[in-house]
């Protein structure tokens, strides 16, 4: 399957191994109505959704800061909404769903299982452009640090994904060639052709509905790497 012996397999988090839209709803429904925001869960998560991947997008090219990112799409959202809420409400919002989203710990399908499976034969890392307090309580929340050695996120390196450093930093902290690597994730930019640029295999998981390509291996399931390696 691959021209290479692979050693070491990095993981995204987010969307790949975390149920980030699952858990951000259940967090969401929690914080909105303990701070009594009356508006309607459903639409709220369907116009949120869209707007925190654009800022996502704006904040790994360097374009906004993290207390924008937090901020912003929290404004976006209830002006779309026409719900009328204070910045001093947003910003308290801001704070309790980075404190509350990882208490929440759903997986995607099929995680605990396939890291179980690959874990014997694998060495398994985490290269995530999440913020480090939160992911790191997110491992261990849903129980599934132990899996990892190494977990390298965009703080730490200092650049997020697609940036080639921050996959130069992981392979260094887990002291292997790029041939002997994979990576698996769900963005196609930030994992997929990050990681190819600097000579990793890839694998990407269609997690987000993304469109068909013939770029690299795509799967829509987990279990589907039992197929593979």
């Amino acid at each position: 399957m691959f021209e290479h012996e692979v050693t070491d397999i990095f993981f995204d988090l987010d969307h790949t191994l975390w149920d980030f839209e699952k858990n951000s709803a259940l967090t969401f429904a929690k914080i909105l109505a303990e701070n009594k925001v009356d508006v309607d869960l459903a639409s709220f998560q369907e116009i949120y959704s869209p707007i925190n991947f654009q800022m996502w997008a704006l904040y790994r090219e360097n374009k906004i800061g993290k207390s924008e990112l937090r901020y912003q799409r929290l404004r976006q959202t209830f002006d779309a909404l026409n719900a009328p809420i204070s910045d001093e409400l947003i910003n308290i919002l801001a704070h309790e769903y980075i404190e509350q989203l990882s208490t929440f710990t759903h997986l995607l399908p099929n995680a605990v299982e396939i890291l179980e499976y690959l874990s014997p034969k694998y060495k398994l890392h985490i290269i995530t452009n999440g913020f480090q307090e939160v992911q790191e309580r997110k491992l261990k929340g849903s129980s599934i640090h132990h899996y990892f050695d190494q977990v390298v996120n965009s703080e730490m390196a200092g650049v997020k994904k697609p940036h080639p450093r921050i996959f130069e930093l992981a392979l260094e902290r887990a002291r292997v060639q790029p041939r002997n690597t994979l990576m698996i994730g769900d963005d196609l930019e930030a994992d997929i052709q990050g990681a190819r640029a600097i000579g990793m295999k890839v694998i990407h998981y269609n997690s987000n509905n993304a469109t068909t390509h013939e770029i690299c291996i795509m799967i829509n399931d987990l279990i589907e790497i039992k197929n593979i390696l």
